[in-house]
């Protein structure tokens, strides 16, 4: 393909030019690689006279030819352009306009020589980070007169300047990874550090709100990230899962905890008086009302407002509240002037407002605007591992509240609650508790009989421990002649204990909290009994 062409007098500056200091000092200024690939092209081109110049980059991968500006790539692996010719040979290419047209049909590289005159020759090189070494950075491609290509393939000053851009490149190139390297690390280290501080939240939230299954751990999670926004959050759930306990957790961790915490259950109040209760009134606004009073939106400035109960609010309120919501501004009854708010707002609802839309009785515009972060509360079914933490911690609290002794719940009162249907969630579980725990004697632990809905006497006196027990443990079957009592409840217990290891696999913690006794004391009664227990 090469035509050579004997070298004119036009060739005689070049050296010169190519080398002259502030051609280099222009080059060492440049920032990053692309600049320096820019700036190098610019002036061969407007120093050489050239009709093109330009010089493209492998990318990380080696497969691809890449232009700055991205304008397109080229697959080093496709010859219907010369620059796979050049990069597999690692020899310079010099070929005429007119070939290149008839022999390349590569449509980006007809497009990037489209321009040019066919009288004009194509001169592409391969440039390489260190001489001798296959480290490729890429290719350049000049475009000029057959003399002017000849003459600079053969001038000193061209290699040299050759030289110096492939080694700035190299340079700024290992630097800009270096820089990716440490941006990577920097962001690896502060979405570590963000990951611990929210873990840490996350943990601190598990003190008031009880549970360690996966959907209560996930409920946490989705907390600390909503308080660090201050996004308008929609809490969804069924009745009795703790969105007002949700509602405060996340106030406590926002940007916002210094401020006021303001709650209202909509469907807790006439329709008539929700709305003097949210935006306040002036004096003499209605009947009644002698003076002015602020509404819950101007108490909780700064801080948050949680709406319970929000599918509960009339369609001309929710139009009123959507105003709020979007401009922060509001209006007392019976006052002209408006007032403005910074407040974030928290709704919270257990009906499906989806439904509610549909049937033309809560605004679409308002779900959205309230639903900015969505939060779904599991119900306690879902969460049935948590039971019985959160029994234990209403037992402590109605011992407290009522100045009882301590006082626990035995293995089989703690099978029934596990087996329980809870429509009401955790506040029905705390209802039956407060109960259990008034009916119990003093001394005494929570047993099934004390359950509301478990008293039924064929229950108690059919042996309600066979009906609860998991299927893979036997009834015991006491001898009809017991002539060594304290023998006979060693030999009961070590069936017991000997079943229930049986049944968790060996696992001695499960066998214990199913037991209700301290690991350690299960511990102790199987060396004692002889049991093997590893």
């Amino acid at each position: 393909m090469t035509q050579p062409v004997a070298p004119t007098a036009e060739s005689s500056a070049l050296s010169v030019e190519l080398s002259a200091m502030p051609l280099a000092l222009t080059l060492v200024e440049s920032h990053c690689a692309a600049t320096l690939r820019q700036r190098s092209a610019t002036l061969l081109k407007r120093h050489l006279g050239l009709a093109l110049a330009e010089c493209l980059y492998i990318d990380g991968s080696g497969r691809w030819l890449g232009r700055d500006g991205d304008e397109g790539q080229f697959d080093c692996g496709d010859f219907h352009h010369p620059y796979a010719h050049v990069i597999r040979s690692g020899k310079p290419l010099t070929l005429s306009v007119a070939d290149a047209r008839i022999r390349l049909d590569h449509p980006g590289f007809q497009s990037q020589v489209a321009s040019l005159g066919s009288a004009l020759h194509l001169h592409v090189r391969p440039l390489r980070g260190v001489e001798g070494t296959r480290e490729w950075l890429g290719v350049m491609l000049l475009a000029g007169t057959p003399a002017r290509l000849l003459a600079l393939t053969e001038d000193p000053g061209m290699a040299a300047f050759e030289a110096l851009l492939c080694r700035l490149w190299m340079r700024l190139a290992r630097e800009q990874g270096e820089r990716h390297r440490s941006r990577i690390l920097q962001d690896s280290l502060a979405k570590l550090n963000d990951g611990t501080r929210r873990q840490a939240l996350a943990d601190q939230l598990a003190e008031d709100l009880l549970g360690q299954s996966a959907a209560m751990q996930a409920l946490r999670r989705h907390i600390v990230r909503a308080a660090e926004t201050n996004l308008a959050v929609l809490l969804q759930g069924e009745t009795g899962t703790g969105k007002d306990r949700v509602a405060r957790a996340m106030h406590q961790l926002s940007a916002r905890a210094n401020g006021p915490f303001m709650a209202i259950n909509c469907a807790a109040i006439p329709e008539a008086l929700l709305e003097s209760e949210l935006f306040g009134h002036g004096k003499g606004a209605f009947s009644g009302a002698d003076h002015a009073r602020e509404g819950l939106i101007s108490q909780a400035d700064g801080g948050t407002l949680f709406l319970d109960e929000i599918g509960d609010m009339p369609l001309a309120l929710q139009a009123k509240l959507l105003r709020v919501l979007e401009s922060g501004r509001y209006r007392p009854l019976g006052e002209n002037e408006e007032r403005c708010a910074d407040l974030r707002v928290v709704a919270a609802t257990h009906q499906p407002l989806r439904e509610q839309i549909k049937e033309q009785r809560f605004r679409a515009d308002l779900y959205y605007r309230l639903g900015q972060f969505p939060i779904t509360l599991p119900p306690l079914n879902e969460r049935r591992d948590d039971i019985a933490q959160l029994a234990q911690s209403f037992i402590t609290d109605f011992c407290a509240r009522e100045g009882r002794d301590e006082m626990g719940i035995t293995p089989a009162a703690l099978r029934l609650l596990y087996r329980r249907d809870y429509p009401g969630n955790v506040r029905e579980l705390k209802n039956v508790i407060d109960y259990a725990c008034a009916m119990t004697p003093h001394g005494a632990d929570i047993d099934t009989y004390v359950l509301p809905g478990e008293q039924d006497s064929q229950l108690a006196d059919s042996g309600l421990d066979d009906m609860v027990a998991p299927a893979e443990e036997m009834p015991l079957a006491l001898p009809g002649d017991i002539d060594d009592l304290r023998q006979t409840m060693r030999d009961i217990e070590s069936t017991i204990i000997r079943q229930r290891l049986r049944l968790f696999g060996g696992n001695r913690a499960q066998a214990a909290q199913s037991l209700g006794l301290p690991k350690r004391t299960l511990a102790h009664k199987c060396q004692l009994l002889e049991l093997d227990i590893k």
